[in-house]
């Protein structure tokens, strides 16, 4: 069994081979600003999307995507907001989710576009 800080960063890895595999470009990975981060802010044409990624080993007690706190949103937002200040042009911004149930057997990806629209 994998530690949760090896399965967070394993998780990250197979986050970003899932959307590059689907043409999506990665710009950054666990970018930083003040106390706020973001997995991966990966690009598609001319939009940037910030990705939060929540690794899990089984669905026991709940959905990956499930233990993301209204804090953690907010510094998603701070952190992406920072990056895209100095791009300039037309550009789309939104937040994803990649939830992973990772085990001996293979991988469950689920890709949740504009996670966040209902908050």
């Amino acid at each position: 069994m994998q530690k949760p800080h090896d399965l967070g960063k394993s998780g990250e890895e197979i986050a970003a081979n899932y959307l590059e595999k689907r043409g999506y470009v990665v710009l950054a990975k666990n970018y930083r600003y003040l106390k706020a981060e973001v997995d991966l802010i990966v690009q598609r044409e001319n939009t940037i999307i910030g990705v939060e990624v929540k690794t899990r080993s089984t669905r026991d007690f709940g959905n990956p995507q499930d233990f993301i706190k209204k804090k953690q949103i907010q510094n998603l937002v701070l952190a992406l907001d920072h990056f895209v200040q100095d791009i300039t042009g037309s550009i789309e911004v939104r937040l994803d989710v990649i939830a992973i149930i990772s085990t001996e057997l293979g991988h469950d990806i689920e890709h949740i576009k504009d996670a966040f629209y209902h908050f």
